[in-house]
């Protein structure tokens, strides 16, 4: 049990929040994501960590400048509103705009408009599948019963979930390429801040042309000019209306950092405590808020005696989430020997309230959004987190299999399952979590302590057991029949949840 004494109060967590925050947009290999660890480099070190060090990542970079869409010429050009698609090429095209929609439609030397709707989905979606048996994600109550639901006032039940994916995934781009397109123009349907600031993909792949997003309201003024334009059509070509699309950005790559400490305990087996300290914006729940949960752990655990610490905990921020979670892979890479004495990896990232549009301005609830926790499918470490989440309040907590929406978690933590290692990775999923809406007024606070203190309560877990021990207990998961996007096309099309 948390020695209540050591935990961080909520409103230091808070503090280290502002903090990462006010760094600014912490994109991979920025100065504000290169101020922010040597921030957490430097509260290792004054709380006592050993060996804190700078572990060097590759990392692809891409940080815009600038992106313009002016659709005609001359008396009737008209610039629209947008941003630059990440990772995109830059540079400057111009063409015909033609809408691409239905797979085999041709946009050879155009400009191609491409729909991205975000979709609702039951809150409890990531439980869709779960040990091969249907689970009806429109209730919790069953998932409740049977461990995977921590929600005593069933507010799951009847709660929507709109994730920070539209439906072609990272993909966006994807559809115009295919059919020859010179630029793209994504927009962004149903998307609740009615904005365009959106930063996906961030897989880090760098595309072959360049793109931005536009909003629902510009799409739909595309789509007026393309249907009034001669040929134009859903799907059909789109003369007349001609687009010039510049997009600025420095693109290429550089050396970033995951930032490591560690601290002695009753023996050498490990403990990996780990969150990431880049970000899309100066984004405060992705994730400033993640390193600050991480900074309260290191806290804690350098208050405790020596001998009373269940194993040796690392700690490690990692970089370039936001380009393909270079961090973590690397980190994984350098510590390849390393891995198979890990008894658990605890990733936390992403405390966030719900946030929704309601008449063309965005309302911030008091409510958290979903959690997810994905763990590995052992009986015995999923009790311990549900025992976690009962003793700590956390209520709308969904526990996940590592499979459940693809091959890993959608964490930064998702390399640990991949080299086998058992984790628990807390994170949840708001629709704002690649926009610059992503804010300090969208931090739950009131989850701070109580997380904090949950994965106290999973690092204590660990005593006495041993990395062989653990690993004995899993359940290797299969990944899911319907994972993500297939689940969300399925509801989209109005086929229901997938069997």
């Amino acid at each position: 049990m948390p020695d209540p004494s050591l935990v961080p109060a909520a409103a230091a967590i808070r503090r280290w929040i502002q903090d990462i925050f006010d760094q600014g947009i912490r994109r991979p290999g920025t100065p504000a994501d290169r101020r922010a660890e040597v921030y957490v480099q430097r509260h290792f070190e004054a709380l006592g960590l050993e060996r804190v060090r700078f572990e060097p990542v590759e990392t692809p970079y891409w940080s815009p400048r600038s992106a313009e869409l002016v659709v005609g010429e001359g008396d009737a050009a008209e610039s629209i509103r947008c941003f630059a698609t990440p990772f995109s090429e830059p540079g400057e095209v111009r063409g015909d705009l033609v809408r691409v929609g239905a797979p085999g439609g041709a946009a050879s030397g155009c400009v191609a408009v491409v729909d991205l709707p975000f979709v609702s989905l039951p809150a409890t979606f990531p439980l869709m599948v779960r040990r091969s048996e249907r689970i009806d994600a429109k209730f919790a109550a069953p998932v409740q019963d049977a461990g995977w639901c921590h929600d005593p006032d069933a507010a799951l039940e009847s709660l929507t979930h709109i994730p920070p994916f539209s439906v072609a995934l990272m993909q966006t781009m994807e559809p115009a390429i295919e059919v020859g397109a010179i630029g793209f123009v994504g927009v962004l349907r149903d998307y609740p801040g009615g904005g365009c600031e959106y930063y996906v993909p961030y897989d880090g792949t760098f595309r072959p042309i360049p793109g931005v997003y536009v909003n629902e309201i510009d799409g739909d003024h595309l789509d007026d000019l393309i249907a009034r334009s001669a040929g134009g059509g859903e799907d059909g070509g789109a003369a007349g209306v001609r687009v010039r699309l510049r997009v600025d950005a420095d693109r290429g790559s550089v050396t970033t950092h995951n930032v490591v400490g560690e601290l002695p305990g009753a023996d050498e087996e490990w403990v990996v405590v780990g969150s990431h300290h880049d970000g899309p914006w100066a984004s405060a729940v992705e994730d400033a808020a993640g390193i600050a949960l991480l900074l309260a752990q290191a806290e804690y655990w350098s208050r405790v005696p020596e001998e009373d610490r269940p194993h040796r905990l690392v700690f490690t921020a990692n970089a370039g989430h936001m380009s393909g979670g270079r961090g973590a892979d690397a980190f994984c890479a350098a510590h390849e020997s390393d891995l198979g004495r890990v008894v658990l990896e605890v990733h936390l990232e992403h405390p966030a309230r719900e946030c929704v549009g309601r008449d063309g301005r965005l309302e911030v609830l008091d409510t958290p959004v979903p959690r997810w926790w994905f763990t590995s499918e052992s009986e015995e470490l999923e009790r311990a987190v549900w025992d976690a989440l009962v003793a700590e309040g956390l209520d709308r907590s969904l526990i996940v299999t590592p499979t459940a929406l693809g091959e890993r978690p959608t964490t930064d933590g998702g390399r640990f399952h991949l080299s086998g290692v058992p984790i628990v990775n807390y994170l949840t999923a708001p629709w704002y979590l690649f926009d610059a809406a992503d804010t300090m007024d969208k931090v739950h606070d009131a989850s701070l302590e109580p997380v904090t203190r949950a994965a106290i309560r999973l690092v204590e877990w660990t005593a006495g057991r041993t990395a062989a021990g653990v690993r004995a207990g899993i359940r290797r998961s299969e990944v899911a029949a319907a994972p993500f996007g297939e689940a969300v096309r399925s509801l989209v099309l109005g086929e229901g949840p997938p069997a």
